[in-house]
């Protein structure tokens, strides 16, 4: 699409960087022992919050384009809300509409994959993905709309791969999501239909790796969905009961995984030439690796596949829409187009993304409207630090300064980027852990990088924007419908290890005395996609119609 440039509404010749900085998972909650934001000594930030510099952002539910407002948020729905400006309906609502109205399964691509399997006892449909009706990745309504498709398409032989979630919901459940899915494949059995789970293990571990951070997870995930080679156990019940007292084997994240087998031990749901395979998940991120390992050719070097079966493959929604990964899907997927990137560049101002490879594709991928690679090579740098390979809670510090490090060098050098944008991790990841005193000491880290970005920034005169793309670290505790932390059956405080429904800061240092600014009163509700207008705004540049007003007016 042509875009026309944006109209300069700032004429002075002095022009400065602005940064906006992504606490990721850093909300706001509720002010108890439950808030690992509110018991971390944060002066940096509580200095911002406390002098009205701050405001708070809307960052779940329909405000960043999910399907209603007890849906959270997540980094990827949050990054396309900042990145384009404006509320796009996102991947959950998409698949419910495409269920809803039937289209799924009126598509080519179902048909393509079930036409070959119809009444044949012989070749199997495989469904992947994540067990949990979290709606961030993926949702359990999906699974079993998907297991009846398949039984009015006359499929007969059904092999479902189900990994544990415990990262969007509470930790552990996969045992509740395992005995639905029980109900749901057994009355297909009991209709004469081969309909069986195969396989299963934790999200952290198995399958779900992302941004190349870890391609052994994935290796994991193919070596027990498609070549059956894990720990077999005869029933998922025997499963978990022996990974459980394992290390790790608490937590559904870290479950290893495991293989389904027969009573001769040999593996119900290998993959074979001929079959098709689904991925069930909607989110993009956690799903193209191993949508590669399938699509792959023989150039494929992550890890040896040992054998690559000729298959049909789908994922719910194309992942990856630059690189057409995958091929086929089932959901056409969000359009985000005339993002701030896009104006960026012919605005010509140049751009540096700097994030840890946890969080390095939320500053480029899902900023840029789920865009691989740099729009301009000549505008642009994408920094990425490689992450830990180890459980957060054990380095809560993750790669935070070194992030600061890039920016700070960035602002200093003798032609600094006209903007910079960058994600710290911390408050997400080690979030997730469930880990109280870690998470603490990652929210601790972050206000020391805050603290260190505004000293640099009031030092060369660069504009600093401080918000987050969701809630985690601000409530750390599973609660009862009273607010209370609930408690399991020794008494002990049970964690939440999922994502919140708070809202999230904004807070603007303009260290220029030309530009004094206030928050618009009449935008009480608004969200991150009221961010882009800002910084265009900041930047001296009027933003274009269809993105959401900017927070700000001058003095």
């Amino acid at each position: 699409m042509s875009l026309s440039p944006l109209k300069l509404i700032d004429r002075r010749e002095a022009t400065v960087p602005v940064v906006l900085a992504v606490m990721d998972g850093v909300g706001l909650g509720p002010l108890d022992e439950g808030n690992a934001v509110h018991l971390a000594h944060t002066p940096h930030l509580d200095r911002l919050w406390n002098q009205g510099q701050t405001r708070t952002l809307r960052a779940h539910g329909t405000s960043v384009g999910l399907p209603n407002d007890s849906d959270m948020g997540n980094s990827e729905v949050g990054h396309n809300a900042l990145g384009a400006g404006r509320v796009v309906r996102q991947g959950a609502g998409l698949v419910n509409d495409a269920f809803a109205t039937g289209e799924l399964f009126k598509g080519h691509t179902w048909g393509w994959l079930t036409e070959t399997l119809a009444g044949r006892m012989d070749r199997t449909l495989h469904l992947c993905g994540l067990l949990s009706d979290g709606n961030i990745h993926a949702h359990f309504r999906h699974v079993r709309q998907l297991i009846n498709g398949a039984a009015e398409a006359d499929v007969r032989r059904l092999r479902v791969h189900a990994l544990a979630d415990g990262r969007d919901v509470e930790d552990p459940s996969y045992e509740r999501w395992l005995t639905e899915l029980d109900e749901v494949l057994n009355d297909h059995q009991q209709a004469g239909r081969d309909f069986q789970l195969a396989s299963g293990g934790g999200r952290m571990v198995v399958t779900m790796d992302r941004y190349d951070a870890d391609w052994s997870i994935v290796q994991r995930g193919w070596q027990a969905h498609v070549l059956g080679q894990a720990p077999g156990f005869e029933h998922w019940h025997a499963a978990l009961k022996t990974l459980r007292a394992e290390p790790g084997g608490q937590s559904d994240q870290t479950l290893r995984p495991f293989c389904i087998v027969d009573k001769r031990g040999d593996p119900v749901g290998v993959v074979n030439d001929g079959d098709s395979f689904v991925f069930w998940n909607f989110r993009g991120d956690r799903a193209i690796e191993l949508s590669r390992a399938f699509e792959q050719g023989d150039d494929f070097a992550a890890f040896d596949r040992v054998r690559r079966p000729q298959v049909r493959y789908a994922g719910m929604m194309q992942y990856d829409g630059d690189l057409q990964i995958p091929a086929r899907f089932l959901v056409s997927p969000p359009v985000i187009d005339r993002t701030m990137g896009d104006y960026m560049v012919i605005a010509n101002k140049r751009t540096l993304a700097v994030s840890e490879t946890q969080k390095f594709g939320h500053v480029t991928y899902f900023w840029n409207g789920n865009k691989s690679g740099l729009l301009d090579k000549d505008l642009e740098e994408y920094v990425e630090i490689p992450s830990d390979r180890i459980s957060f809670d054990q380095a809560p510090a993750m790669q935070a300064a070194e992030i600061t490090d890039v920016v700070i060098e960035a602002l200093k050098s003798e032609e600094p980027p006209d903007f910079i944008r960058l994600n710290w991790p911390n408050g997400d990841m080690v979030g997730h852990t469930g880990d109280m005193a870690a998470t603490i000491a990652a929210v601790e880290m972050v206000d020391q990088q805050v603290g260190r970005l505004l000293e640099v920034a009031r030092e060369v005169g660069a504009v600093v924007l401080i918000t987050a793309d969701h809630g985690n670290a601000d409530d750390m505790w599973m609660r009862d419908k009273k607010g209370q932390a609930r408690r399991d059956a020794q008494g002990r405080i049970i964690a939440k290890t999922s994502h919140t429904l708070s809202v999230v800061p904004f807070s603007l240092v303009d260290p220029r005395p030309t530009h004094q600014w206030r928050y618009k009163q009449e935008l009480p509700d608004a969200g991150l996609a009221n961010v882009a207008a800002t910084m265009l705004q900041l930047l001296g540049l009027e933003s274009p119609a269809h993105m959401e007003p900017s927070l700000i007016e001058p003095l």
